[in-house]
C-alpha cells in the first residue's frame, strides 16, 4: 500500500514536459560542453558530429576534416524555464566568430563555428543574433555558418 500511495503522490507532482533541442558548433565539443551543462532548464548536453554526408562517422575520420563534419554539441532544454536566444547569447560568448579555420588552438573544418537550427523559429532566431552582434561593431568580420539541422 505504501509504495502505491508513495507512486500515486510522485505521479500526481511529475509534470512531462516535451525538451527541445538546439545544435551548435564552436571548435572543440568537450570546450562547448561546460557552458550549458549546469543551466537551469538544460537537462542534458550531447557531444557529436553535425553536417557532414556521412552516417555515424567515427572520430578519426572527422578529425581528418574530410567528412564535412563539425565537431558539435545538442542541449536539449524546457523552453520554459530557458529560451534559444539565452542559449544562443552563450554560444557568441563562448566563441570566436572571426576564424574561418576553427576556434582558437584547434584548426580545422570540424572545429569551425556554425549554428544548426532544427526548426523555423530557431533559425530566424539565429538569424535574428548575428545580425545583433554584427550591428554591434565588435567584430570586424563574422565568418559563423548559420546552417539548416541535418544530422547528429
Amino acid at each position: 500500500m505504501y509504495q502505491l500511495r508513495t507512486f500515486l503522490i510522485l505521479s500526481f507532482f511529475t509534470i512531462s514536459v516535451k525538451a527541445e533541442v538546439a545544435t551548435f558548433a564552436g571548435g572543440c565539443f568537450w570546450c562547448m560542453e561546460p557552458p550549458y551543462e549546469n543551466l537551469v532548464g538544460v537537462s542534458k548536453v550531447i557531444s557529436g558530429y553535425a553536417g557532414g554526408k556521412e552516417k555515424n562517422p567515427a572520430y578519426k575520420d572527422v578529425a581528418s576534416g574530410k567528412t564535412g563534419h563539425r565537431e558539435a554539441v545538442q542541449v536539449h532544454y524546457d523552453p520554459s524555464l530557458i529560451s534559444y536566444q539565452r542559449l544562443l547569447e552563450i554560444f557568441w560568448i563562448n566563441i570566436d566568430p572571426t576564424d574561418p579555420k576553427g576556434q582558437f588552438v584547434d584548426k580545422g573544418f570540424q572545429y569551425t563555428s556554425a549554428i544548426f537550427p532544427h526548426n523555423d523559429q530557431q533559425e530566424t532566431l539565429a538569424k535574428e543574433s548575428l545580425k545583433a552582434l554584427k550591428k554591434t561593431g565588435k567584430f570586424p568580420s563574422i565568418v559563423t555558418k548559420i546552417e539548416k539541422f541535418t544530422t547528429f
